[in-house]
């Protein structure tokens, strides 16, 4: 695309482009995810964001945190759209990104990337009231078709997952203002918020694998994939179905019971840290990062840290009040990562006075952060749906 550069200016200032700019760029993107793998391989340093749904401000204040593309290597795990005022910019912008720079930006499909699910819950509907057709949406779909439904991340520090080493967590203020935490020993992690399998904290004994990859994906495990081969195996180019095995890596959530469960939701299962754990092992995992389920605390470990939900749509709908992370996986190093890219040992206050800290090897650092600042954000012609946030 000869214009590309300009298209992603346009959609950085959260313009819609033109649509015959979007059948373009979705052409191109199918051209480059036709040929990515069921499980997409990734290499370290990468940083990995979860659910972004639709919310472009917090978007581009997690750029920042974070570092622009291509600067930085990122791995999104879906759910780009739904439920915030900028569904279409924020996925075209990540589109966008993908065809300009396509080592350095990964998109996994979320439950959200469905014909079903966004015509219910705002990305149809945004579609249409901003270019007055379906046509926007059903290219968008095509695309969502494509996008891989894992991704293998290697390279990264042997610590990672190794619940040993010291923790590095860094919150990120909107006014620019980083506060830092160390802590050596076990890890701290706060009680499960949200419905049942959100987030929900716990250990078991074993764990991971210190010196394996990492497994991303937006959902969680199924109980038709044993390995990660399994996964390569799927039909991916199609809607998401109802139930089976690509269903359940878009739907299911880990959860505080033994074995395989009834998932609330009425699609995927509900897994437990046995689950994890031999999972992890047969395939020589040192973690699952996944997403899917809102953290109050933008990030949960659980099972020894052996499984990781991360969430990066801070003030989800524009109400839930929750901050939102992204997680660097990192080779091997030391030190904190300052914005300014300065390593450093020096450890400053807390997180909102409280002290949490959790476990993680230098290979592992989360950032922390708000919601973007509301000035200049506009306001939309009609507000989203919010009365569904499993």
């Amino acid at each position: 695309m000869s214009d590309l550069d300009k298209y992603i200016a346009q959609l950085r200032s959260c313009k819609p482009i033109p649509e015959a700019a979007v059948r373009e760029l979705c052409y191109k993107a199918r051209e480059l995810l036709i040929e990515e793998s069921n499980v997409q391989i990734v290499d370290a340093p990468v940083t990995i964001c979860g659910d972004i749904h639709g919310q472009f401000h917090d978007l581009m204040e997690l750029f920042r945190v974070g570092g622009d593309v291509p600067d930085t290597n990122y791995l999104f795990m879906g759910d780009f759209v739904d439920r915030g005022f900028y569904s279409l910019e924020s996925f075209l912008l990540l589109l966008s990104l993908k065809v300009r720079y396509p080592d350095r930006i990964t998109l996994i499909r979320g439950n959200h990337e469905s014909r079903q699910i966004t015509t219910v819950y705002g990305f149809y509907d945004e579609c249409m009231r901003k270019y007055g057709s379906a046509n926007v949406w059903r290219y968008c779909c095509e695309v969502f078709d494509y996008l891989a439904l894992a991704a293998l991340v290697v390279g990264a520090g042997p610590s990672v997952g190794s619940g040993e080493e010291e923790c590095e967590l860094e919150v990120v203020q909107t006014n620019g203002e980083i506060t830092r935490f160390r802590r050596d020993g076990p890890s701290l992690v706060n009680q499960p918020t949200g419905p049942p399998g959100s987030g929900a904290s716990g250990s078991s004994k074993g764990g991971a694998n210190h010196g394996g990859a990492i497994l991303c994906v937006h959902g969680g495990l199924s109980p038709m994939i044993a390995n990660v081969d399994s996964i390569r195996l799927l039909d991916r180019k199609q809607e998401v179905p109802h139930e089976g095995a690509m269903c359940d890596l878009l739907w299911s959530d880990p959860d505080e019971i033994d074995g395989w469960g009834l998932s609330p939701r009425g699609a995927g299962f509900l897994f437990g840290a046995d689950i994890v754990k031999t999972f992890n092992h047969t395939n020589n995992l040192s973690l699952i990062a996944r997403a899917h389920q809102l953290v109050m605390e933008g990030f949960k470990e659980m099972f020894d840290s052996s499984i990781v939900t991360v969430w990066s749509a801070p003030n989800y709908c524009y109400r839930c009040g929750n901050v939102a992370a992204i997680l660097e996986l990192n080779e091997e190093n030391g030190g904190v990562l300052r914005s300014s890219g300065e390593r450093g040992g020096g450890v400053v206050g807390g997180i909102g006075g409280g002290g949490m800290a959790v476990n993680a090897g230098p290979g592992r650092r989360y950032r922390v952060f708000e919601a973007a600042a509301q000035d200049g954000r506009g306001m939309p012609a009609k507000k989203p749906m919010a009365d569904y946030f499993l």
